[in-house]
């Protein structure tokens, strides 16, 4: 009986309400009209605005991967190649990122694989510097790894080049992974560096000025006899606050044979009292880095009578 009350004041509420209505617009059913357009009008507006929740989870999203974006890097020529788009291995369940250069800048362009990964169209061009090749729309040999050919192009193919990184970066969005650097713009593998000069290249900010056409500063690490530069693939390693940040600007030779993080092993230059063991252990520290890292060699540490 409370309800069925309830509900009679409410039909006479709202039956009073559309005659108001209709004597105050001059129209007969002008209620019906007003809710129509009310629930419109609230629909849109639900439909137009996400829903709180979902944003800040969209923006979270989007914060984290900004956190995790790895800092640009140096590549070299043999670097770079391995970013093919092939497998690593045959059996392998994933292939690899598609990196390729455009006058010295490294894009990542995985999301044209169709194009520039295996079977594409421009597969020739994954892994290689192709600023020349793209300019003159060419794909003989001779204009892939050309980064100095880039100076000398005419005003039309400067202009074709400067299209295409415009492409690149705004239109396609494709990520900047770092700088390739030729083999000519690094210093000799055979000079000698110095402990000082070593230390100076330790992987801080504002120890020594990025240089023309790198995308980051040297971080160089002593091992055995040579010097490497790691900032070519090292950087989130080796950098301000990696986990071997302490290694930067060192000659690094006891700790990696006795596979130690003691300051005392860092700082040491002692490898008379090395097992056969251990200097077997630095060994194949160089050869990782070589080998499968890939690091360059940019000087050698003055040790006399030094062999492995």
């Amino acid at each position: 009986r409370y309800l069925c009350g309830n509900e009679n004041e409410a039909v006479a509420m709202l039956s009073a309400v559309s005659d108001f209505l209709d004597k105050l617009t001059g129209i007969e059913g002008s209620f019906g009209y007003a809710v129509i357009v009310a629930l419109v009008v609230g629909g849109y507006s639900i439909f137009m605005t996400p829903p709180h929740s979902q944003t800040s989870r969209v923006d979270k999203k989007q914060e984290e991967e900004k956190e995790e974006e790895e800092p640009q890097r140096n590549f070299t020529a043999n670097q770079l190649r391995h970013f093919d788009g092939t497998k690593e291995k045959p059996d392998d369940a994933q292939f690899k990122p598609v990196y390729l250069s455009l006058n010295g800048t490294v894009f990542d362009v995985s999301d044209g694989r169709s194009f520039y990964g295996p079977d594409g169209p421009y597969e020739k061009f994954a892994g290689r510097e192709c600023g020349v090749a793209l300019a003159k729309m060419s794909f003989d040999e001779e204009h892939l790894d050309d980064l100095e050919g880039c100076k000398t192009l005419n005003f039309g193919e400067r202009t074709q080049l400067e299209e295409w990184h415009e492409k690149f970066k705004y239109y396609r969005n494709y990520p900047v992974k770092g700088r390739y650097v030729p083999e000519g713009a690094m210093p000799p593998a055979d000079r000698v560096v110095s402990s000082d000069e070593l230390q100076k290249f330790n992987g801080e900010s504002d120890s020594v000025e990025v240089p023309e056409g790198f995308a980051t500063a040297p971080i160089y690490v002593g091992a055995g006899d040579k010097v490497f530069d790691v900032s070519f693939g090292g950087v989130t390693s080796y950098g301000t606050n990696g986990p071997y940040s302490r290694f930067a600007g060192k000659d690094v030779s006891r700790a990696l044979a006795t596979m130690s993080l003691d300051e005392k092993d860092i700082n040491s230059n002692e490898l008379s009292d090395l097992t056969e063991k251990q200097l077997s252990t630095l060994k194949d520290w160089i050869k990782t880095y070589q080998e499968k890292k890939g690091y360059p060699v940019v000087g050698r540490l003055d040790k006399k009578n030094f062999k492995l």
